[in-house]
């Protein structure tokens, strides 16, 4: 039987960056995992390049018992977060400024201290970190109120491979969102204001379909009271209402039965390219 599980609440953690904060986000990420009973909510706090910012962001901390994170470039804007944050007895996590120390003694040079800098020689990582995390934040048809940022949307029956195709096509910088379809409820209703240019519809065989639901249904324990969920008989039904479904809203449909997943990014980034050359990313 599962054991209900709390995790306790933390301090706040403020992550303040010259650039978007997305390195000092992923560190703190990355350090929590390491403390599983415990949650922080996270503030982040970009773009700062003034003393002011720095101040209002220490009071802000204070005022909630929170500590702060940086990876501040500056060294004018790091000395002026360490003494006022001392003075306000607020904890400070230097995640940039010891490591540009060492690397300055080992190459006997001062770095650039330029914010940004990373950022632009960077972008195309940069690009697919924000295209993984719009890919997880729209995963099953979640936060379907912007669903107009994405650059591809993938629709499909549940097991149809939404979910893997979206994240794969993530990692080469494509933002996707992924929208579940079941044939007896009517589309989201965000889906009726898309571009239909950027929508491809799964398509999966029967056969495999049924066979993908079979695992699952064994691997997670589900009992027979979804029966239609992978029978043979209610599996070639919903086939055959999706094809229908596709059809009357006039979505490009692919097949991905018994595809490799390379296969099936190679035919959407295909599509898309075709239809907005020179511009299919956003």
């Amino acid at each position: 039987m599962k054991k209900n599980f709390t995790q306790k609440q933390g301090p706040p953690v403020f992550v303040i960056s010259c650039g978007e904060g997305i390195n000092g986000e992923q560190l703190l990420k990355s350090a929590l995992v390491q403390f599983p009973d415990y949650r922080c909510q996270l503030k982040k706090i970009a773009h700062v390049k003034r003393r002011e910012q720095v101040e209002k962001a220490v009071l802000d901390a204070l005022e909630v018992g929170g500590i702060i994170l940086h990876t501040l470039v500056s060294d004018d804007i790091r000395a002026h977060l360490e003494s006022f944050a001392s003075k306000h007895n607020i904890a400070v996590i230097d995640a940039m400024g010891p490591l540009l120390d060492i690397l300055s003694e080992k190459f006997n040079t001062k770095p650039i201290c330029e914010p940004g800098r990373f950022r632009r020689f960077n972008q195309v990582d940069m690009n697919r970190i924000n295209a993984i995390e719009f890919a997880v934040s729209h995963d099953d048809g979640v936060n379907p109120h912007d669903l107009e940022q994405a650059e591809i949307i993938l629709v499909g029956v549940s097991r149809s491979g939404k979910t893997p195709l979206s994240m794969y096509l993530a990692f080469q910088g494509w933002k996707v969102a992924n929208v579940p379809v079941v044939v007896d409820l009517p589309l989201i209703e965000e889906l009726l204001y898309v571009d239909k240019r950027r929508v491809i519809a799964l398509f999966i065989d029967a056969e495999q379909l049924m066979s993908h639901r079979r695992i699952r249904r064994g691997r997670v324990g589900m009992d027979n009271t979804g029966i239609d969920y992978s029978s043979a008989s209610g599996v070639f039904k919903e086939v055959e209402a999706v094809r229908k479904l596709y059809r009357q809203n006039r979505f490009t449909m692919i097949n991905v039965s018994n595809k490799p997943i390379e296969s099936s990014a190679e035919e959407v980034v295909s599509i898309i390219k075709r239809r907005f050359p020179g511009g299919a990313h956003k």
